[in-house]
């Protein structure tokens, strides 16, 4: 099924038998999916309305591209003000893709650049195929990251690699991008959204509290002092195994009905 968003260069789809993945896709091809406020808004709009049916989520950009970055054809002499709040705006629609709903997966293919990896960098997991580049031009035009890269990127690469990849202009390749961090699977040319959607529906399948516990507890246990993440873990682990959903599950694998941990 197909939802229509209120912008053209958005599109959103449902998979599964109960609708329970959406795929959220960039439709800007011949801008090579460049980021407008519009779409930016557009992005965060579509996880905030996403039906209770959805268990997780995948962001692909159709064509070649994932997302080329800022749509520079919008970047405007704003002052110290207006950059602040544009900036702040941003942030707030990714936030809804970090810390929404649902876990993300990202197909990456072609570029990944600029805001298209600050984009990436809000999902959950990032797959990406051999066709995919990763860059941030932003150094070399002046201007600074303003979409949460500046948080999300070193956490995923290290502060010393992102440094270097602003003021040098690096581009790192699909292969050194998997082995830095900026994407955990890499797979075949043209096969990046059928990973991601496999993984998404494997993901659906999760208890829903301990996916929720995924995106928004353990971020935040991370950055804690040892002591703090401790007892989070504590009071996390103790609501999430004391859902239904759980209890049944455990029952399930000590009564012989679910499969065991095996290697693929």
């Amino acid at each position: 099924m197909t939802q229509t968003s209120s912008n053209p260069d958005l599109k959103v789809e449902f998979h599964g038998a109960s609708q329970e993945v959406a795929v959220i896709r960039l439709t800007r091809p011949t801008k090579r999916n460049a980021l407008s406020d519009g779409l930016i808004l557009a992005i965060r709009d579509a996880f905030e309305n996403l039906p209770a049916t959805v268990r997780a989520a995948v962001i692909d950009g159709e064509g070649p591209h994932f997302c080329a970055g800022l749509d520079l054809s919008e970047l405007k002499e704003r002052d110290a003000g207006q950059g602040l709040h544009h900036s702040r705006m941003w942030h707030a629609a990714l936030e809804r893709v970090q810390h929404g709903p649902v876990p993300v997966i990202a197909a990456l293919h072609g570029a990944v650049v600029g805001g298209g990896l600050e984009l990436a960098s809000a999902c959950h997991i990032r797959v990406a195929d051999e066709t995919t580049f990763y860059a941030l031009p932003e150094g070399s035009r002046g201007i600074f990251v303003g979409g949460g890269g500046a948080v999300r990127i070193p956490r995923l690469i290290g502060a010393a690699r992102m440094t270097d990849m602003m003021l040098t202009g690096r581009v790192y390749n699909a292969a050194d991008g998997e082995r830095i961090g900026m994407a955990q699977y890499l797979v075949p040319e043209g096969t990046a959204f059928d990973k991601a959607l496999e993984l998404a529906k494997r993901v659906a399948e999760n208890a829903p509290l301990t996916n929720y516990a995924l995106m928004h507890a353990l971020p935040r246990i991370a950055e804690q002092p040892a002591d703090q993440g401790f007892f989070t873990e504590a009071l996390m682990a103790a609501i999430a195994q004391s859902a239904p959903d759980a209890k049944e599950r455990v029952r399930a694998f000590l009564e012989g009905r679910a499969d065991k941990v095996r290697k693929d």
